[in-house]
């Protein structure tokens, strides 16, 4: 039977770490700014959540709720509040957005040494590079942090990423490819169009489902033996009751592995552990310019 990757565990180390570092501090406590646009019930659980662990690590939290009916220009004046106020390290603006506003102009306004998600365009340039003095984004670099505290070998291992979207599979793929520390993967991205995708997904040493779609990889997807990482989270009905279910198959998949990631449990505490550690890394680098990493 494969071991289960316990996120829950791994994030609350991170969490603890994260908490006694700012205990420590000697100056203002870090701030995150959270700004949501609209009435999305999932966006209001998110922020919910991510606010109980800020407070939970010292971490001081502004609020930002505008209406679903917002315009593009009042939302770019509370960003530019919030980039010039110096207690604000972070900013997390939740997607996603209202259609009529653009999330790629939005993204853009965000201050790049406050934009803590990465997911400002100069940060994925310094992700594709290799560069250290950005900010990687909270879930795929959750997952690399993941892996190595699960002690699992990375460096030439065949990494497949199911799913090709901005926010998970393109910048893992850049960041497990890097010639760095907890990298130097060998990676394949596929997606739904992909020619003879089950055949590519059983060469993997570590399978990265990224989909979105409930129980895509199955057993004949997975080859013994390796790493599935589930990035998943549907909200689907089974046997008469509401569910959250990954995008593997798991009871049927997990008998394969070497090890797995639940969901939930697995990927999802990560990413908002890796938030609360990229808040107190803006801090730091606010604080004391001269920090490069």
């Amino acid at each position: 039977m494969s071991m289960l990757i316990d996120g829950t565990a791994i994030a609350k180390k991170i969490q603890d770490q994260v908490a006694h570092a700012i205990a420590h501090l000697k100056h203002r406590k870090p701030g995150l700014a959270f700004i949501l646009v609209g009435e999305n019930p999932a966006s209001q659980t998110y922020i919910r959540m991510k606010k109980r662990r800020c407070e939970e690590v010292g971490i001081v939290s502004f609020d930002s709720i505008l209406p679903d009916s917002a315009t593009e220009g009042q939302l770019l004046k509370e960003i530019e509040k919030f980039n010039s106020d110096p207690a604000v390290d972070g900013i997390l603006v939740q997607l996603p957005l209202p259609w009529h506003i653009n999330t790629m102009t939005i993204m853009s306004s965000v201050d790049p040494k406050k934009d803590v998600d990465g997911f400002h365009p100069i940060n994925v340039g310094k992700m594709l590079l290799g560069e250290t003095s950005g900010f990687l984004p909270c879930t795929p670099h959750g997952i690399q942090v993941l892996l190595t505290h699960a002690q699992i070998p990375i460096l030439g291992k065949h990494v497949v990423i199911v799913g090709r979207s901005n926010i998970v599979g393109k910048p893992l793929a850049a960041i497990l490819m890097q010639k760095s520390p907890h990298s130097n993967a060998t990676v394949t991205v596929t997606h739904s169009l992909t020619e003879n995708l089950p055949e590519i997904c059983r060469s993997a040493d570590i399978l990265v489902a990224a989909m979105g779609k409930p129980h895509f990889i199955q057993s004949d997807m997975v080859k013994k033996g390796a790493v599935v990482v589930d990035v998943g989270i549907n909200r689907v009905s089974e046997k008469g009751k509401e569910m959250i279910v990954g995008d593997v198959d798991f009871e049927f998949v997990a008998p394969l592995c070497s090890h797995i990631t639940p969901v939930p449990g697995g990927v999802g505490p990560m990413t908002i552990a890796i938030l609360l550690a990229n808040t107190l890394l803006s801090y730091q680098r606010r604080m004391n310019p001269d920090l490069k990493a």
